[in-house]
């Protein structure tokens, strides 16, 4: 009599506020597979749509019935930052952004999958001296998963990008553990950039400042210098006038030789200046796609504008695929044997 195996059934996740599907990279690099996709930008969709083949996505999640969604192993939820962000107005569950993660919560309820998956800025953190996570990890106590949370750096997975961010992993197994992650030195930021590119943007010597000597902070960063602005002088001591406010990250430069601060979801002009062995030049938004563990094939089809808001809003796709790896081990290794 011939043996008969059992087939394997598939570990699923939906893919909630997707963006351009930075999540769903990492999560189908561990074999994963996605059943639903939301997002409600009209651009993301489409670069969503045309990179995954997929015929729908859909949109604003407030109006989806949970009888729509599939039943799934993992909801994966990158859901919106800007009401917990230092860079917005900080106003969380005020802001009605802020309360969809509510919507989480009432998907969550009625599909109950076996792990959810949820990132955020760092700064959800700190937000109202930390009710606001608090209130989070309650809630998804409550409806019952063991609950786990740490701020990760991409420049722990291969990635020359300072990009701290809030991971919460909730499970109805047991508390996943991050110390078991699998992480990677960063290489310098120069190993990532274009060897030549016809629209290389150089800006004059005139127009930027050198520090005499840049040091090495702990994050790897290396601020080299500063863009030239007229700035209000009085009360400023001297020498530190490139601290100004003015002076802000868009008008920062940094060496090629450490890591790149966090590309922002807020700046669509691409003001990202980097110092090489020639000058002090944009990076690319080719670059700005590779420092974030975008593949090389990803299909680019929104405007330039939108495609630096696009990619500054996602996710550094090696971070999730290592805990998308994780948490294929820790809580369905009876699914993959």
């Amino acid at each position: 009599m011939k043996k008969t195996t059992r087939k394997k059934k598939l570990i699923t996740f939906i893919d909630l506020f997707a963006g351009i599907g930075g999540i769903r990279l990492g999560m189908e690099e561990a074999n994963f597979k996605c059943v639903f996709s939301s997002e409600i930008n009209l651009h993301c969709q489409e670069t969503y749509k045309n990179y995954f083949k997929e015929d729908c996505i859909w949109g604003d999640i407030t109006k989806v019935c949970v009888d729509d969604i599939p039943n799934h192993d993992i909801l994966c939820a990158g859901f919106p930052c800007q009401p917990f962000s230092i860079s917005g107005k900080q106003k969380g569950f005020e802001d009605t952004r802020g309360t969809l993660f509510f919507d989480i919560c009432r998907i969550l309820e009625a599909k109950n999958p076996s792990v959810v998956l949820l990132e955020n800025v760092k700064n959800l953190k700190y937000h109202d001296s930390g009710k606001t996570l608090a209130t989070i990890l309650r809630h998804l106590e409550e409806l019952g998963y063991h609950v786990a949370w740490k701020i990760l750096n991409a420049t722990s997975f291969g990635l020359p990008q300072n990009r701290e961010r809030t991971i919460i992993i909730g499970s109805k197994k047991k508390v996943f553990d991050f110390n078991q992650l699998k992480t990677k030195p960063y290489p310098p930021l120069k190993n990532f950039l274009e060897k030549k590119n016809p629209n290389f943007e150089y800006i004059d010597p005139s127009d930027y400042t050198l520090l005499e000597k840049p040091t090495l902070q702990r994050s790897g960063l290396i601020f080299t210098g500063y863009r030239n602005r007229k700035i209000r002088t009085n009360g400023v001591r001297p020498n530190t006038e490139h601290l100004s406010r003015v002076h802000k990250q868009p008008n920062r430069i940094y060496s090629q030789e450490g890591v790149h601060p966090t590309l922002p979801s807020q700046e669509s002009a691409g003001r990202f200046f980097i110092l090489n062995g020639k000058g002090v030049r944009k990076l690319t938004i080719s670059e700005c796609y590779a420092i974030m563990g975008f593949p090389k094939k990803f299909n680019r089809i929104s405007p330039l504008a939108e495609q630096y808001r696009q990619i500054g809003n996602s996710v550094a796709v090696p971070m999730i695929a290592s805990i998308a790896d994780q948490l294929k081990t820790q809580f369905f290794k009876e699914r993959i044997k």
